[in-house]
């Protein structure tokens, strides 16, 4: 009796752990694009975009450039956790789903936490706040749709139009908001660079075409 006992408990621990690295698996092999053979552009016959604009002016076009800044700031590894930064911008290693795409187009030359709080100031009528506050108002997800929705370039949410959506676009659902990958999967529908919570499989999941509740789409610039 106590040696099945002993099994049981092993046999649990043996779950528990293989539930741990299922959802932790990108802690030691990467990003879902990594782990899948996924399908790019080329292989449903649509055209790259590439914007006219380098803001930043490093020779690479703005949308490239939000795409690769997004897939550099997960190359960090960020932790899941919401709390108020004095700085703005986290410093610590830690990350909510609005500082993916914050410090995508920051390395693009775009410096939301300026940009969001100065359209605030013109349009403050048009946003779900009482008290402007520039250490946080660019990392709520409701405030980035109404700036993208000002500012940005609006495409369509319908996930099955494959060719409009390209990487380094700027998806918003509900309560949750991601950069567009490269990555496609076998229908052509492009998988998202996220940070939804501390359980999420990858940085980067074929989650678009799951998704009910977007409403955003939008792109930088042209």
């Amino acid at each position: 009796m106590k040696k099945r006992k002993i099994y049981i408990i092993i046999f649990a621990v043996i779950i528990i752990l293989f539930f741990i690295l299922y959802h932790f698996r990108y802690l030691f092999i990467g990003t879902s694009s990594e782990k899948v053979q996924a399908k790019g552009n080329a292989d449903f016959g649509i055209a790259d975009i590439q914007s006219s604009v380098d803001r930043d002016g490093d020779g690479i076009d703005d949308q490239r450039d939000v795409l690769n800044g997004a897939r550099a700031y997960i190359e960090n590894r960020p932790k899941y956790k919401s709390k108020y930064y004095t700085t703005g911008y986290p410093n610590d290693g830690y990350g909510v789903c609005t500082d993916v795409v914050a410090h995508a187009l920051l390395s693009a030359g775009y410096d939301l936490m300026e940009l969001v709080n100065e359209d605030i100031s013109q349009y403050p009528e048009d946003y779900p706040i009482e008290e402007p506050d520039i250490n946080i108002d660019f990392r709520r997800v409701k405030n980035l749709n109404v700036y993208f929705r000002h500012t940005g370039i609006s495409l369509t949410t319908d996930v099955w139009d494959v060719e409009e959506w390209q990487g380094g676009d700027i998806v918003i659902f509900e309560n949750h908001i991601g950069i567009v990958s490269d990555s496609r999967n076998e229908r052509g529908i492009p998988y998202v660079i996220h940070h939804n919570d501390p359980f999420q499989a990858s940085y980067e999941e074929d989650i678009l075409e799951e998704r009910k509740d977007i409403i955003g789409h939008y792109r930088i610039s042209q």
